[in-house]
C-alpha cells in the first residue's frame, strides 16, 4: 500500500518508523511518504492560512497550497477520464485504447465534522492501493479543496470522535495504525484480528473481553479456570460471554445493533444477568 501524508508538521510522523508499522515499511509492505505543505507556498513567510470569510475567530488553511500539493501528488487526469463515481467519459468517434494508468488514490481528510471512523473503515481502506491524508490545522481546510478533489478522486471526511484536536496529524497516525495492522504480512499471526473489538463477523458489535497470560496466579488473583482447561468449545463460549458483559457495561448502545435472531439463548441469559433488555425492548427490530 502507498500512503502520502500532507502536513505542516512532517516531524509528527516519526512514530511510523517504529514498531509494527516501521517493520512493515522496511519490509516493503507499506510505502509512506510525508510531504510538507509549505513546499507549495510562494511567499517569504511560507503562509498556509488566512482569516475566514464571514468573520469569526481562528484561521483557515488556504486553498492554493493544498491545490498545488494535490496536483503534484495526484496529477489531474486527461480529458475523457471517468470520474471517481464511475461515470463513463463522453463517447468519441475513435475507440480509446485500454487505460494503463494505475488506480488513483482515495483522499482522507480528518475533521470533527466528518463521519465517525470505524473498524469497518479500516478494513475497507486496507484494501485500497493508495491513500492520501490531508492534515488540517486551525479551523480546517478551505472547503473548496475537498469539493475540487471530489471531481477526480474519492474523498472521505472522517472523525475520530466527538472531540476536537489541534490538528489532523494525531488522527492520521491513529488511522494509519488501524489500517496498517490489517495489511497482509504486517501482524505475526493474521488470525489475531478476528477476535479484535469491532472485527467483522461475530465481534462486529462487541468489545473484546479480558485477556490473561502466565503466571496462572498473580498476587492471589487466578486466571479463570476455563482458560486452563483446554476445552476449546468452553473457552469460546466464555470469551463470548465476557465480550457480551463488557459491551453491556461499557458500550450498551452497540448491543442495539443486534437483531433478536443474532442472539442465542445463552447470549440472552448473559445479557439479562448484565441488566440489558433482550426481549424486544432496546433490541433492534
Amino acid at each position: 500500500m502507498k500512503i502520502d501524508i500532507v502536513t505542516i508538521f512532517p516531524e509528527y510522523f516519526a512514530p511510523l518508523d517504529i514498531s509494527l508499522l516501521g517493520k512493515a515499511r522496511r519490509a516493503g509492505l507499506l510505502d509512506v511518504h510525508v510531504h510538507d505543505l509549505r513546499a507549495w507556498t510562494h511567499d517569504r513567510h511560507r503562509t498556509v492560512d488566512d482569516t475566514p470569510y464571514g468573520g469569526g475567530p481562528g484561521m483557515v488553511m488556504k486553498p492554493d497550497p493544498w491545490g498545488e500539493a494535490l496536483d503534484t501528488l495526484v496529477p489531474p487526469p486527461p480529458p475523457g477520464t471517468p470520474s471517481p463515481s464511475g461515470a463513463p467519459p463522453p463517447t468519441s468517434a475513435t475507440p480509446e485504447e485500454p487505460s494503463t494508468t494505475p488506480p488513483g488514490p482515495r483522499l482522507i481528510i480528518p475533521t470533527p465534522s466528518g463521519r465517525p471512523f470505524t473498524q469497518a473503515d479500516a478494513v475497507r481502506y486496507a484494501a485500497e492501493p493508495w491513500l492520501v491524508f490531508a492534515c488540517g490545522r486551525y479551523e480546517g481546510i478551505d472547503s473548496r479543496v475537498a469539493e475540487e478533489a471530489r471531481t477526480r478522486m474519492p474523498v472521505d471526511e472522517v472523525s475520530l470522535g466527538d472531540f476536537v484536536l489541534a490538528g489532523g496529524e494525531v488522527a492520521v497516525l491513529v488511522m494509519i495504525e488501524a489500517i496498517g495492522r490489517l495489511l497482509p504480512g504486517v501482524l505475526g499471526n493474521a488470525d489475531s484480528v478476528a477476535d479484535d473489538s469491532f472485527a467483522p463477523g461475530a465481534m462486529e458489535s462487541l468489545l473484546e473481553g479480558p485477556v490473561y497470560t502466565k503466571p496462572p496466579v498473580w498476587r492471589d488473583r487466578p486466571v479463570p479456570e476455563v482458560l486452563l482447561s483446554g476445552h476449546h468449545g468452553a473457552i469460546a463460549r466464555w470469551r463470548r460471554d465476557e465480550a457480551l458483559r463488557r459491551t453491556a457495561r461499557h458500550r450498551p448502545e452497540l448491543l442495539g445493533r443486534f437483531a433478536p435472531e443474532d442472539l442465542d439463548r445463552r447470549d440472552r441469559d448473559v445479557l439479562r444477568e448484565a441488566g440489558f433488555p433482550v426481549d424486544g425492548e432496546g433490541m433492534a427490530d
